[in-house]
């Protein structure tokens, strides 16, 4: 175990770029997540961290004890005031771990979601963190959108990203193209109820940035068109609550049919 108390040291700066600069994570293709229930997320997803950091008093609790030694890397140690300064969280939990950020991949077998420009961090984690609850694959993200390995969207995918392949594109309209499977845009008003469409096999879930929505470009690649039926005098879902029911619908109704043919 070593400890570091200075935030000149160029270990304790670099962390510090990767949890508050998006360029220098993806210059390092490194990220930093931060909790107990986040580094417990990715141990349980089978990988191994590249550093774990605590802070001083972060040691003295029996759950940061256990974790750091699950993770089988030796800790380093900062004063609890560099620890605060280094983190993103307002209130640390005193744990953080350096992980690598996977390489970009296609999507492969089984249903994906694509996201168009939805700049809010919770919103994205939001999406990401329905995602995995409900069984997809792979999320994809254009440009525009949050930062899916910041920390604001880490904290609220709650994990999700442990059990999903996260990829940012370029091109959307490539990645829609290279989609095998069905794919479904979600619009406010002028689509199938969701309730009546045929979701059958693969299903490439595509929703747009708050606000405008599917741009018309993106809306005319789709092959199918979704509306959420709601209450009268309801405007619309916010676009992560909408996410999460169409997973929701195409979850019970997998589960209905035990198939996906």
């Amino acid at each position: 175990m070593s400890v570091l108390r200075s935030r000149d040291n160029p270990r304790v700066r670099r962390w510090h770029a990767l949890a508050h600069d998006g360029r220098a994570r993806k210059s390092e293709r490194s990220a930093l997540i931060e909790g107990a229930h986040l580094l417990a997320a990715y141990l349980d997803s089978g990988r191994k961290p590249l550093s774990v950091l605590v802070s001083e008093s972060g040691r003295t609790r029996p759950e940061i004890s256990a974790l750091v030694q699950r993770a089988g890397v030796a800790p380093v140690t900062l004063p609890d005031a560099l620890f605060k300064w280094l983190a993103d969280a307002s209130s640390p939990a005193g744990l953080a771990a350096e992980i690598a950020i996977p390489a970009a991949a296609a999507p492969a077998a089984g249903d994906s979601a694509f996201l168009e420009r939805i700049q809010d961090a919770g919103n994205v984690g939001a999406i990401l963190r329905s995602a995995a609850a409900f069984g997809l694959r792979h999320v994809v993200l254009s440009q525009g959108c949050a930062d899916p390995w910041s920390p604001k969207v880490l904290r609220a995918a709650m994990g999700g990203h442990f059990s999903l392949a996260v990829t940012e594109v370029e091109d959307l309209a490539s990645a829609l193209d290279s989609f095998a499977g069905t794919t479904v845009c979600t619009i406010v008003q002028g689509g199938r109820p969701l309730g009546e469409l045929e979701l059958r096999g693969d299903i490439g879930w595509i929703f747009g940035a708050e606000g405008r929505g599917v741009s018309a470009g993106t809306a005319a690649l789709a092959k199918l068109r979704a509306t959420i039926p709601l209450a009268p005098g309801a405007e619309s879902l916010n676009v992560a609550a909408a996410a999460a029911v169409c997973f929701y619908e195409r979850s019970r109704r997998l589960s209905t049919r035990g198939a996906r043919s």
